[in-house]
C-alpha cells in the first residue's frame, strides 16, 4: 500500500466515525474493506496521532473508537454495562455526584470500572464520583450541597475553570522519580518469585539506560510500566515465563492502544522460531480476502 493510500485510508475511517459515531473495528474494517486485525493497526495509529480515542467500555469482545470531544455518545453504549456496573451507571446519573465511602462495596468496585462516565476526585480527604456529563458550574454547586463540607475553608480544584474554586483530581499525581516508582514495584512483587523477576526486569532496564515514568500494573507474573527510551514513552511489558504466546501478544496490544503508545514485550526466554515467523508474517501482509 502507497503512502498516499493509507492516508487516504486513515481519512476514510476519521469521515465515517465522524458520522457514525463511537464505532467498532469489526464496522470500520467494512467501511474500509480490510480485515479486523489490518483496521485495528490504523485504528492505533490514529490514537497515536491523538485523531481517535478508545473507549475503557467493551460492547462485546471490542472497545470504541471516537473522536476526541464526541465523549457524550459513549452514553448510548451504556447498555452495554454489566449488571452492577449499570446500576453505578444509573445511580451516578441520577445523583450527579457520589462520596465513594457511602456506597456499597459493589457499587464502589463497579465506580471504578466504569472510567468513561465515572470521573473520582477528592474533597476534603474524601473519594467521590462524578458523572461525566455534568458540568463544572454543576459540579460546584453539588459539592456546596453536600453536609459537613464548607467550601470556603478549602479550596475545590476544576479542571480549565480559572476563577471557579478547585477539586482535585483523584487519578492525577505527578510523574515519580525512577527510584520511588522501582521501590512501588518492589512492594508489589514481594513473593520470591516476584522479587526474582523484579530485579531482572531492573537488571534490563538499567543496562539498556531506559527510564521508568509510571507503573500500571505489578503482579508477580507481569510488570506493565510506561517507559522512556531514546526520549520517546512507550509501554513495557514484561511477562514472568520462559515462552509467550499470541494471547501475550494481543494483552499486551490492547493495554498499548488504551493508552495510545507503542509497546514491547519482555520474557524470560526467545521466542519460539515460530512467533517469530508469525510476527514476521503479520508485518508484510497486506490484507486477507474472500474468494467469492
Amino acid at each position: 500500500m502507497s503512502q498516499q493510500d493509507h492516508l487516504q485510508v486513515k481519512e476514510k475511517i476519521i469521515s465515517f466515525i465522524r458520522i457514525r459515531g463511537p464505532s467498532l473495528p469489526v464496522h470500520i474494517g467494512k467501511e474500509i474493506n480490510t480485515s479486523i486485525l489490518f483496521a485495528s493497526a490504523f485504528l492505533s495509529e490514529l490514537i497515536s496521532e491523538k485523531r481517535l480515542k478508545i473507549s475503557n467500555l467493551n460492547v462485546g469482545n471490542s472497545h470504541l473508537y471516537f473522536i476526541p470531544g464526541s465523549e457524550p455518545l459513549l452514553e448510548n453504549f451504556s447498555q452495554h454495562l454489566n449488571g452492577k456496573e449499570k446500576e453505578a451507571f444509573e445511580l451516578l446519573k441520577q445523583k450527579r455526584i457520589l462520596r465513594d465511602s457511602e456506597q456499597h462495596p459493589a457499587i464502589r468496585v463497579a465506580l471504578q470500572e466504569i472510567k468513561d462516565f465515572a470521573i473520582p476526585f477528592k474533597k476534603d480527604d474524601q473519594i467521590y464520583w462524578r458523572y461525566f456529563m455534568i458540568s463544572d458550574q454543576e459540579l460546584i454547586n453539588k459539592i456546596r450541597e453536600i453536609p459537613e463540607i464548607k467550601t470556603e475553608k478549602k479550596e475545590l480544584i476544576i479542571k480549565n475553570e480559572q476563577k471557579s474554586p478547585k477539586i482535585e483530581m483523584a487519578q492525577s499525581s505527578p510523574v515519580k522519580t525512577k527510584k520511588k516508582t522501582l521501590e512501588k514495584i518492589k512492594e508489589k512483587t514481594s513473593e520470591k518469585k516476584g522479587d526474582k523477576f523484579f530485579n531482572k526486569v531492573k537488571e534490563f532496564l538499567s543496562k539498556n539506560s531506559i527510564e521508568i515514568l509510571d507503573v500500571e500494573d505489578a503482579s508477580k507474573d507481569n510488570l506493565i510500566l510506561k517507559i522512556k527510551i531514546n526520549g520517546r514513552e512507550k509501554l513495557l511489558v514484561a511477562y514472568n515465563k520462559k515462552k509467550i504466546d499470541e494471547s501475550d501478544i494481543i494483552k499486551a496490544y490492547k493495554k498499548s492502544s488504551e493508552l495510545a503508545l507503542e509497546y514491547i514485550i519482555l520474557s524470560l526466554g526467545e521466542p519460539a522460531k515460530k512467533m517469530n515467523e508469525f510476527i514476521e508474517a503479520v508485518k508484510k501482509l497486506d490484507g486477507i480476502k474472500k474468494i467469492e
